[in-house]
């Protein structure tokens, strides 16, 4: 299919599925992000659509898509294409440092039909995860991870990071952790652990749902090193897991979003626990590329 004609079905499923969340879609602030980045959706790009629960994700739709390494830094894309204002952090320097020094498998962007540009992405080879302790040496790196690896690092998890990603608008960052077992999400594990990171117990459906998931990411600021809140999740076809059943517009979602990938459908659920509330969160595949894999996890 010729990029114009691909690009105009892209954005009808934008459309489609945003009026599945009341999110107001326009072509005006969708299309940008498909011109900035059109060329790289092609059929070995993943594209997912977002919605959560709660006020956070009202009236929100997250277009997701993943890109090749050969697009170079999303952030410096997204500037060059006006999606985002730049900024002298110094966070923004973080992702060419990470490719220079670890081996990186593909980038994504996290895009909200109302909110735009928000994070990227950078994604390590599935069979290499990399080592907390090692990506905290980097100068650009915030001061949460080095505040946080060895405790990360007792519970088994240091070498199991799969992805980082960096919010420009919230000036927030995610550390993406893979392979948890039920030696670290079991209740009596992860109620203290949450409790040592200044957030609250999960309420006994989060705790079903926390036994199940094989993923982690803590979201912590630019600036600071308190971990802002805590995000599991698990991939499956099953279109009424728990958070299906305990939230209504999230089984409607999963039953009615559009897809053009063959196959049985395809969900990334998550639940968050923070400071005075928890959410349930849910991304499916619009299309998924030959290589399956869980490259992206919902929008936080």
């Amino acid at each position: 299919m010729p990029e114009a004609a691909k690009l105009e079905t892209i954005y009808s499923a934008v459309e489609e599925t945003s009026r599945l969340v009341d999110a107001p879609c326009s072509r005006e602030k969708v299309w940008p992000a498909l011109d900035t980045f059109g060329k790289w959706l092609g059929d070995d790009a993943h594209i997912i659509f977002s919605m959560g629960t709660g006020e956070r994700y009202r009236g929100e739709l997250a277009f997701d898509f993943t890109l090749p390494t050969e697009t170079g830094d999303p952030y410096a894309a997204a500037v060059a294409g006006g999606l985002l204002d730049k900024t002298d952090h110094a966070i923004t320097g973080l992702f060419p440092e990470i490719r220079d020094r670890f081996p990186v498998d593909a980038y994504a962007v996290d895009f909200g039909v109302v909110g735009g540009f928000r994070k990227a992405v950078t994604f390590f080879p599935l069979a290499k995860p990399q080592s907390m302790k090692a990506l905290a040496e980097l100068p650009s790196m915030p001061p949460a991870l080095a505040e946080h690896a060895d405790h990360f690092g007792e519970s088994g998890l240091d070498g199991k990071v799969s992805a980082i990603g960096v919010d420009y608008r919230s000036r927030s960052w995610n550390l993406y952790v893979s392979g948890l077992t039920s030696e670290y999400t079991r209740p009596d594990a992860i109620v203290p652990a949450l409790r040592g990171m200044g957030l609250p117990e999960p309420s006994e459906h989060m705790l079903e749902f926390i036994g199940t998931s094989y993923a982690m990411y803590p979201t912590f600021g630019w600036d600071t090193t308190r971990i802002e809140r805590m995000c599991f999740s698990t991939r499956t076809s099953d279109p009424d897991l728990l958070p299906s059943r305990i939230a209504p517009e999230v089984g409607k979602f999963a039953r009615d979003m559009p897809t053009v990938h063959g196959g049985d459908p395809t969900y990334v659920y998550a639940g968050t626990v923070a400071r005075g509330e928890e959410f349930f969160k849910l991304a499916s595949y619009y299309q998924m590329s030959s290589q399956v894999s869980d490259r992206v996890r919902p929008a936080d």
